[in-house]
């Protein structure tokens, strides 16, 4: 029986790429979208989420639902925020090409044609509480942007999490980071949201940085979607090269000519969780404030706190391309 899921986004490119696994895979029933703000502006992550849905011809089976343009509280106070000379408007280091004009990781629009569907009228905030305290059966959520939507949510009913199968988080990381020298962006961009989801009470599985990294997706792979002849696999190699060229002039990976193509991999446990080959229950607590924030404080000694979540500290690369390529090949 497929599981359902309600993915929150922040479209982008990795989003895009996890989108087009969640609607394709069998095992996955995407009951909806819910956007937030995060690797670009609300209006752009919506819009690039319609654009996808509409494009993947499913304009009128999936609904998506606006959420929060900011986080809960961190922008309210200068003091939390780092030097940005240097960072674009995700807090990422900004690549730049030969002859010195920055390439971003997500550009602002999709390479798809503007939507002719809108999104829902309720907010992403309201829909996780209608739906949840009216849910029959337990479903999955899977944030891969900030926890802002789901944070306000649980703030305002934490009654919901009785309806809660598990949550996969996109975010954070032990050994690696990519705001700052300790965070990753998802978290570091709404620590507060993060932090509150993570004591929810709710079984939650942290796909860190650590994960993404060593799954990570090769000139080769993108080759291997490409020859599947599908708009998914086309589109998700056209996403995957440019992210190889951004990881080159910022964050080389270990493999050569290779990127993280974070959120999709959380889509890809839910479809073989052997996909993450290290997962331990551990105690995930989030930094606030200072050169910390942000920061993923993954307490792993036995016996000495309760655990409250599970976190992947290695991925499996050859697994999570070759469940790519299975889901691709459907369209």
């Amino acid at each position: 029986m497929a599981k359902k899921i309600i993915l929150d986004v922040d479209t982008g490119s990795d989003d895009a790429v996890a989108i087009m696994a969640a609607i394709l895979s069998e095992d996955i029933d995407l009951v909806a979208l819910c956007t937030v703000w995060g690797n670009l502006d609300i209006d752009h992550t919506t819009d690039n989420t319609l654009r996808l849905v509409e494009a993947m011809g499913k304009g009128d089976k999936i609904p998506v639902y606006k959420g929060c343009h900011t986080a809960m509280c961190k922008y309210l106070y200068d003091d939390r925020l780092e030097d940005r000379k240097n960072l674009d408007g995700s807090g990422a280091r900004v690549a730049r090409d030969e002859n010195g004009n920055p390439i971003h990781m997500h550009e602002p629009e999709l390479d798809l044609p503007a939507p002719t569907i809108k999104e829902q009228a309720m907010p992403a905030t309201l829909f996780y509480i209608d739906y949840l305290r009216n849910a029959t059966e337990k479903l999955t959520l899977v944030p891969v942007g900030p926890r802002t939507n789901l944070g306000h949510a649980l703030r305002i009913a934490p009654d919901i999490v009785k309806n809660i199968e598990e949550i996969v988080i996109m975010g954070g990381g032990d050994k690696v980071g990519n705001v700052t020298g300790c965070a990753e962006a998802n978290i570091w961009h709404d620590p507060e949201a993060a932090e509150i989801v993570a004591n929810c009470g709710a079984r939650v599985v942290w796909v860190p940085l650590d994960a993404t990294h060593s799954a990570c997706l090769t000139k080769d792979d993108c080759e291997r979607f490409r020859a599947l002849g599908t708009f998914a696999g086309n589109f998700a190699a056209d996403l995957t090269a440019h992210r190889i060229v951004v990881h080159n002039a910022t964050q080389p990976l270990e493999i050569p000519d290779a990127a993280a193509v974070h959120d999709a991999l959380c889509i890809c446990y839910l479809i073989d969780p052997t996909v993450l080959d290290d997962l331990r229950p551990v105690h995930i607590s989030v930094s606030f404030g200072d050169w910390g924030d942000g920061e993923t404080i993954v307490d792993r000694r036995e016996g000495h706190i309760e655990p409250n979540g599970y976190f992947a500290f290695h991925g499996d690369r050859v697994k999570f391309a070759n469940i790519l390529c299975d889901v691709f090949k459907k369209k």
